[in-house]
């Protein structure tokens, strides 16, 4: 299966968001389009996200149209959504070639981090955390949700090993400090003790509300190699062919996941 990873810098603006995703849709032959997390509003400051924040329905309509029209499924990394309680989620969607929503995930493991120069993040302060693992289906293959920082977890990936996926999703927005130091051994480690695609589309370079996110969009074969990389922080797409052999080889080399 042909998937293609789109590498962003999103800002503020979500209408600018979505005209760079979708011309970038529009140069691609992939049958599955993976975008990175917060693709339609990348937004840190709590006051100016409360009031940009929108419901599911109103912050995805764009995305069900590009994947109807261009029949694909079409992931939306994640986005942040008012629920119905008027919390905040983190959430993955997943739409398929009609434009249909076909499954959702909530981040679990929220942001927390200190790091050098007065850098922090506390993404309790504006999210609720999601609940519960979320596996879906992509051209015959099984997949599982995952975003950013939970990464970090590696319980949520044996679990979804367990359940028999072939693919993981970890659409990401690292700050430049931790993905320099963590970003490629987290996704090669998570490939190889599932033995899972791990498909990781990213957030890049410097972003309106003042971020700086690290890109390197990867994709991490079963086996643990790197079958491709944006080694840049510019926006792009990174193509890859998911071969689903490459899970059966992977676990019955090294059947560790099963031996939990």
């Amino acid at each position: 299966m042909k998937a293609a990873l789109l590498q962003l810098t999103s800002g503020t603006d979500p209408a600018e968001n979505f005209a760079a995703v979708a011309a970038m849709v529009r140069d691609t032959d992939a049958a599955f389009v993976l975008s990175p997390e917060m693709t339609p509003l990348l937004q840190k400051d709590a006051d100016a996200l409360q009031a940009a924040v929108r419901p599911e329905d109103e912050t995805i309509a764009p995305y069900r149209d590009l994947a109807r029209d261009r029949d694909i499924h079409f992931l939306l990394g994640s986005a942040a959504i008012r629920r119905e309680d008027g919390r905040i989620a983190n959430r993955s969607v997943l739409i398929d070639p009609d434009g249909a929503v076909i499954a959702r995930y909530d981040k679990i493991h929220l942001f927390e981090a200190a790091l050098p120069g007065g850098e922090s993040y506390r993404e309790s302060d504006a999210y609720a955390p999601g609940d519960a693992p979320v596996t879906t289906s992509v051209g015959g293959l099984k997949l599982g949700l995952s975003i950013c920082y939970d990464v970090r977890f590696p319980s949520l990936y044996i679990g979804y090993a367990l359940d028999g996926v072939d693919m993981i999703a970890v659409p990401s927005a690292f700050t430049r400090a931790t993905g320099k130091a963590h970003w490629e051994t987290l996704l090669r480690a998570r490939a190889i003790e599932s033995g899972a695609w791990v498909l990781a589309p990213a957030q890049a370079g410097s972003h309106a509300d003042g971020r700086r996110t690290w890109g390197r969009t990867m994709a991490v074969a079963p086996w643990g190699e790197v079958a491709g990389v944006l080694d840049h922080d510019r926006p792009g797409p990174l193509k890859v062919d998911i071969d689903p052999k490459a899970v059966g080889d992977a676990r019955a080399r090294i059947p560790a996941w099963r031996q939990r």
